[in-house]
């Protein structure tokens, strides 16, 4: 036979902890540095997902910019081994898009063309949208990118 004053005591102490975890109160411990960090990379512009908006076929005045490389986002409008298809692609893309960059690159086994510099990846998200009624498969990928400032 069990104590049912051990069971009660069991069933209260329970319900103490279970309503102490659903309190609500969240404790956040975190380093000082990240803090520094996180204000030292806003004050420098060091954020790479942060937006700045560029006009989609936007022109940019590339005699006096300065051509730097940043981490950022391109959309990827093909993907397979037909060296030819590859070049078609970035053909067809060029004329609709004469203001947009386009890059082929081979990855073994396959071809891929990617388009855009894009700082922020909402405007790559963006533009991937408009591109989904026009290419089949297209992606959006974290890159190297260059942008004029």
């Amino acid at each position: 036979m069990v104590n049912k004053g051990i069971l009660i005591g069991i069933f209260f102490t329970g319900i103490v902890f279970s309503s102490q975890a659903q309190s609500g109160h969240v404790e956040v411990i975190k380093d000082s540095l990240i803090t520094l960090l996180q204000e030292f990379r806003a004050d420098n512009d060091l954020n790479p997902t942060a937006s700045r908006r560029i006009k989609v076929g936007s022109a940019v005045n590339k005699t006096t910019g300065k051509r730097v490389k940043v981490k950022g986002f391109r959309v990827q409008i093909f993907s397979g081994p037909n060296r030819n298809d590859a070049y078609a692609a970035q053909a067809r893309f060029k004329s609709q898009y004469k203001n947009i960059d386009s890059y082929v690159n081979y990855e073994e086994p396959n071809y891929r063309v990617k388009v855009g510099d894009f700082r922020g990846r909402d405007e790559a998200n963006d533009f991937m949208r408009v591109l989904r009624n026009q290419y089949s498969n297209v992606f959006v990928f974290v890159e190297d990118i260059w942008v004029y400032e």
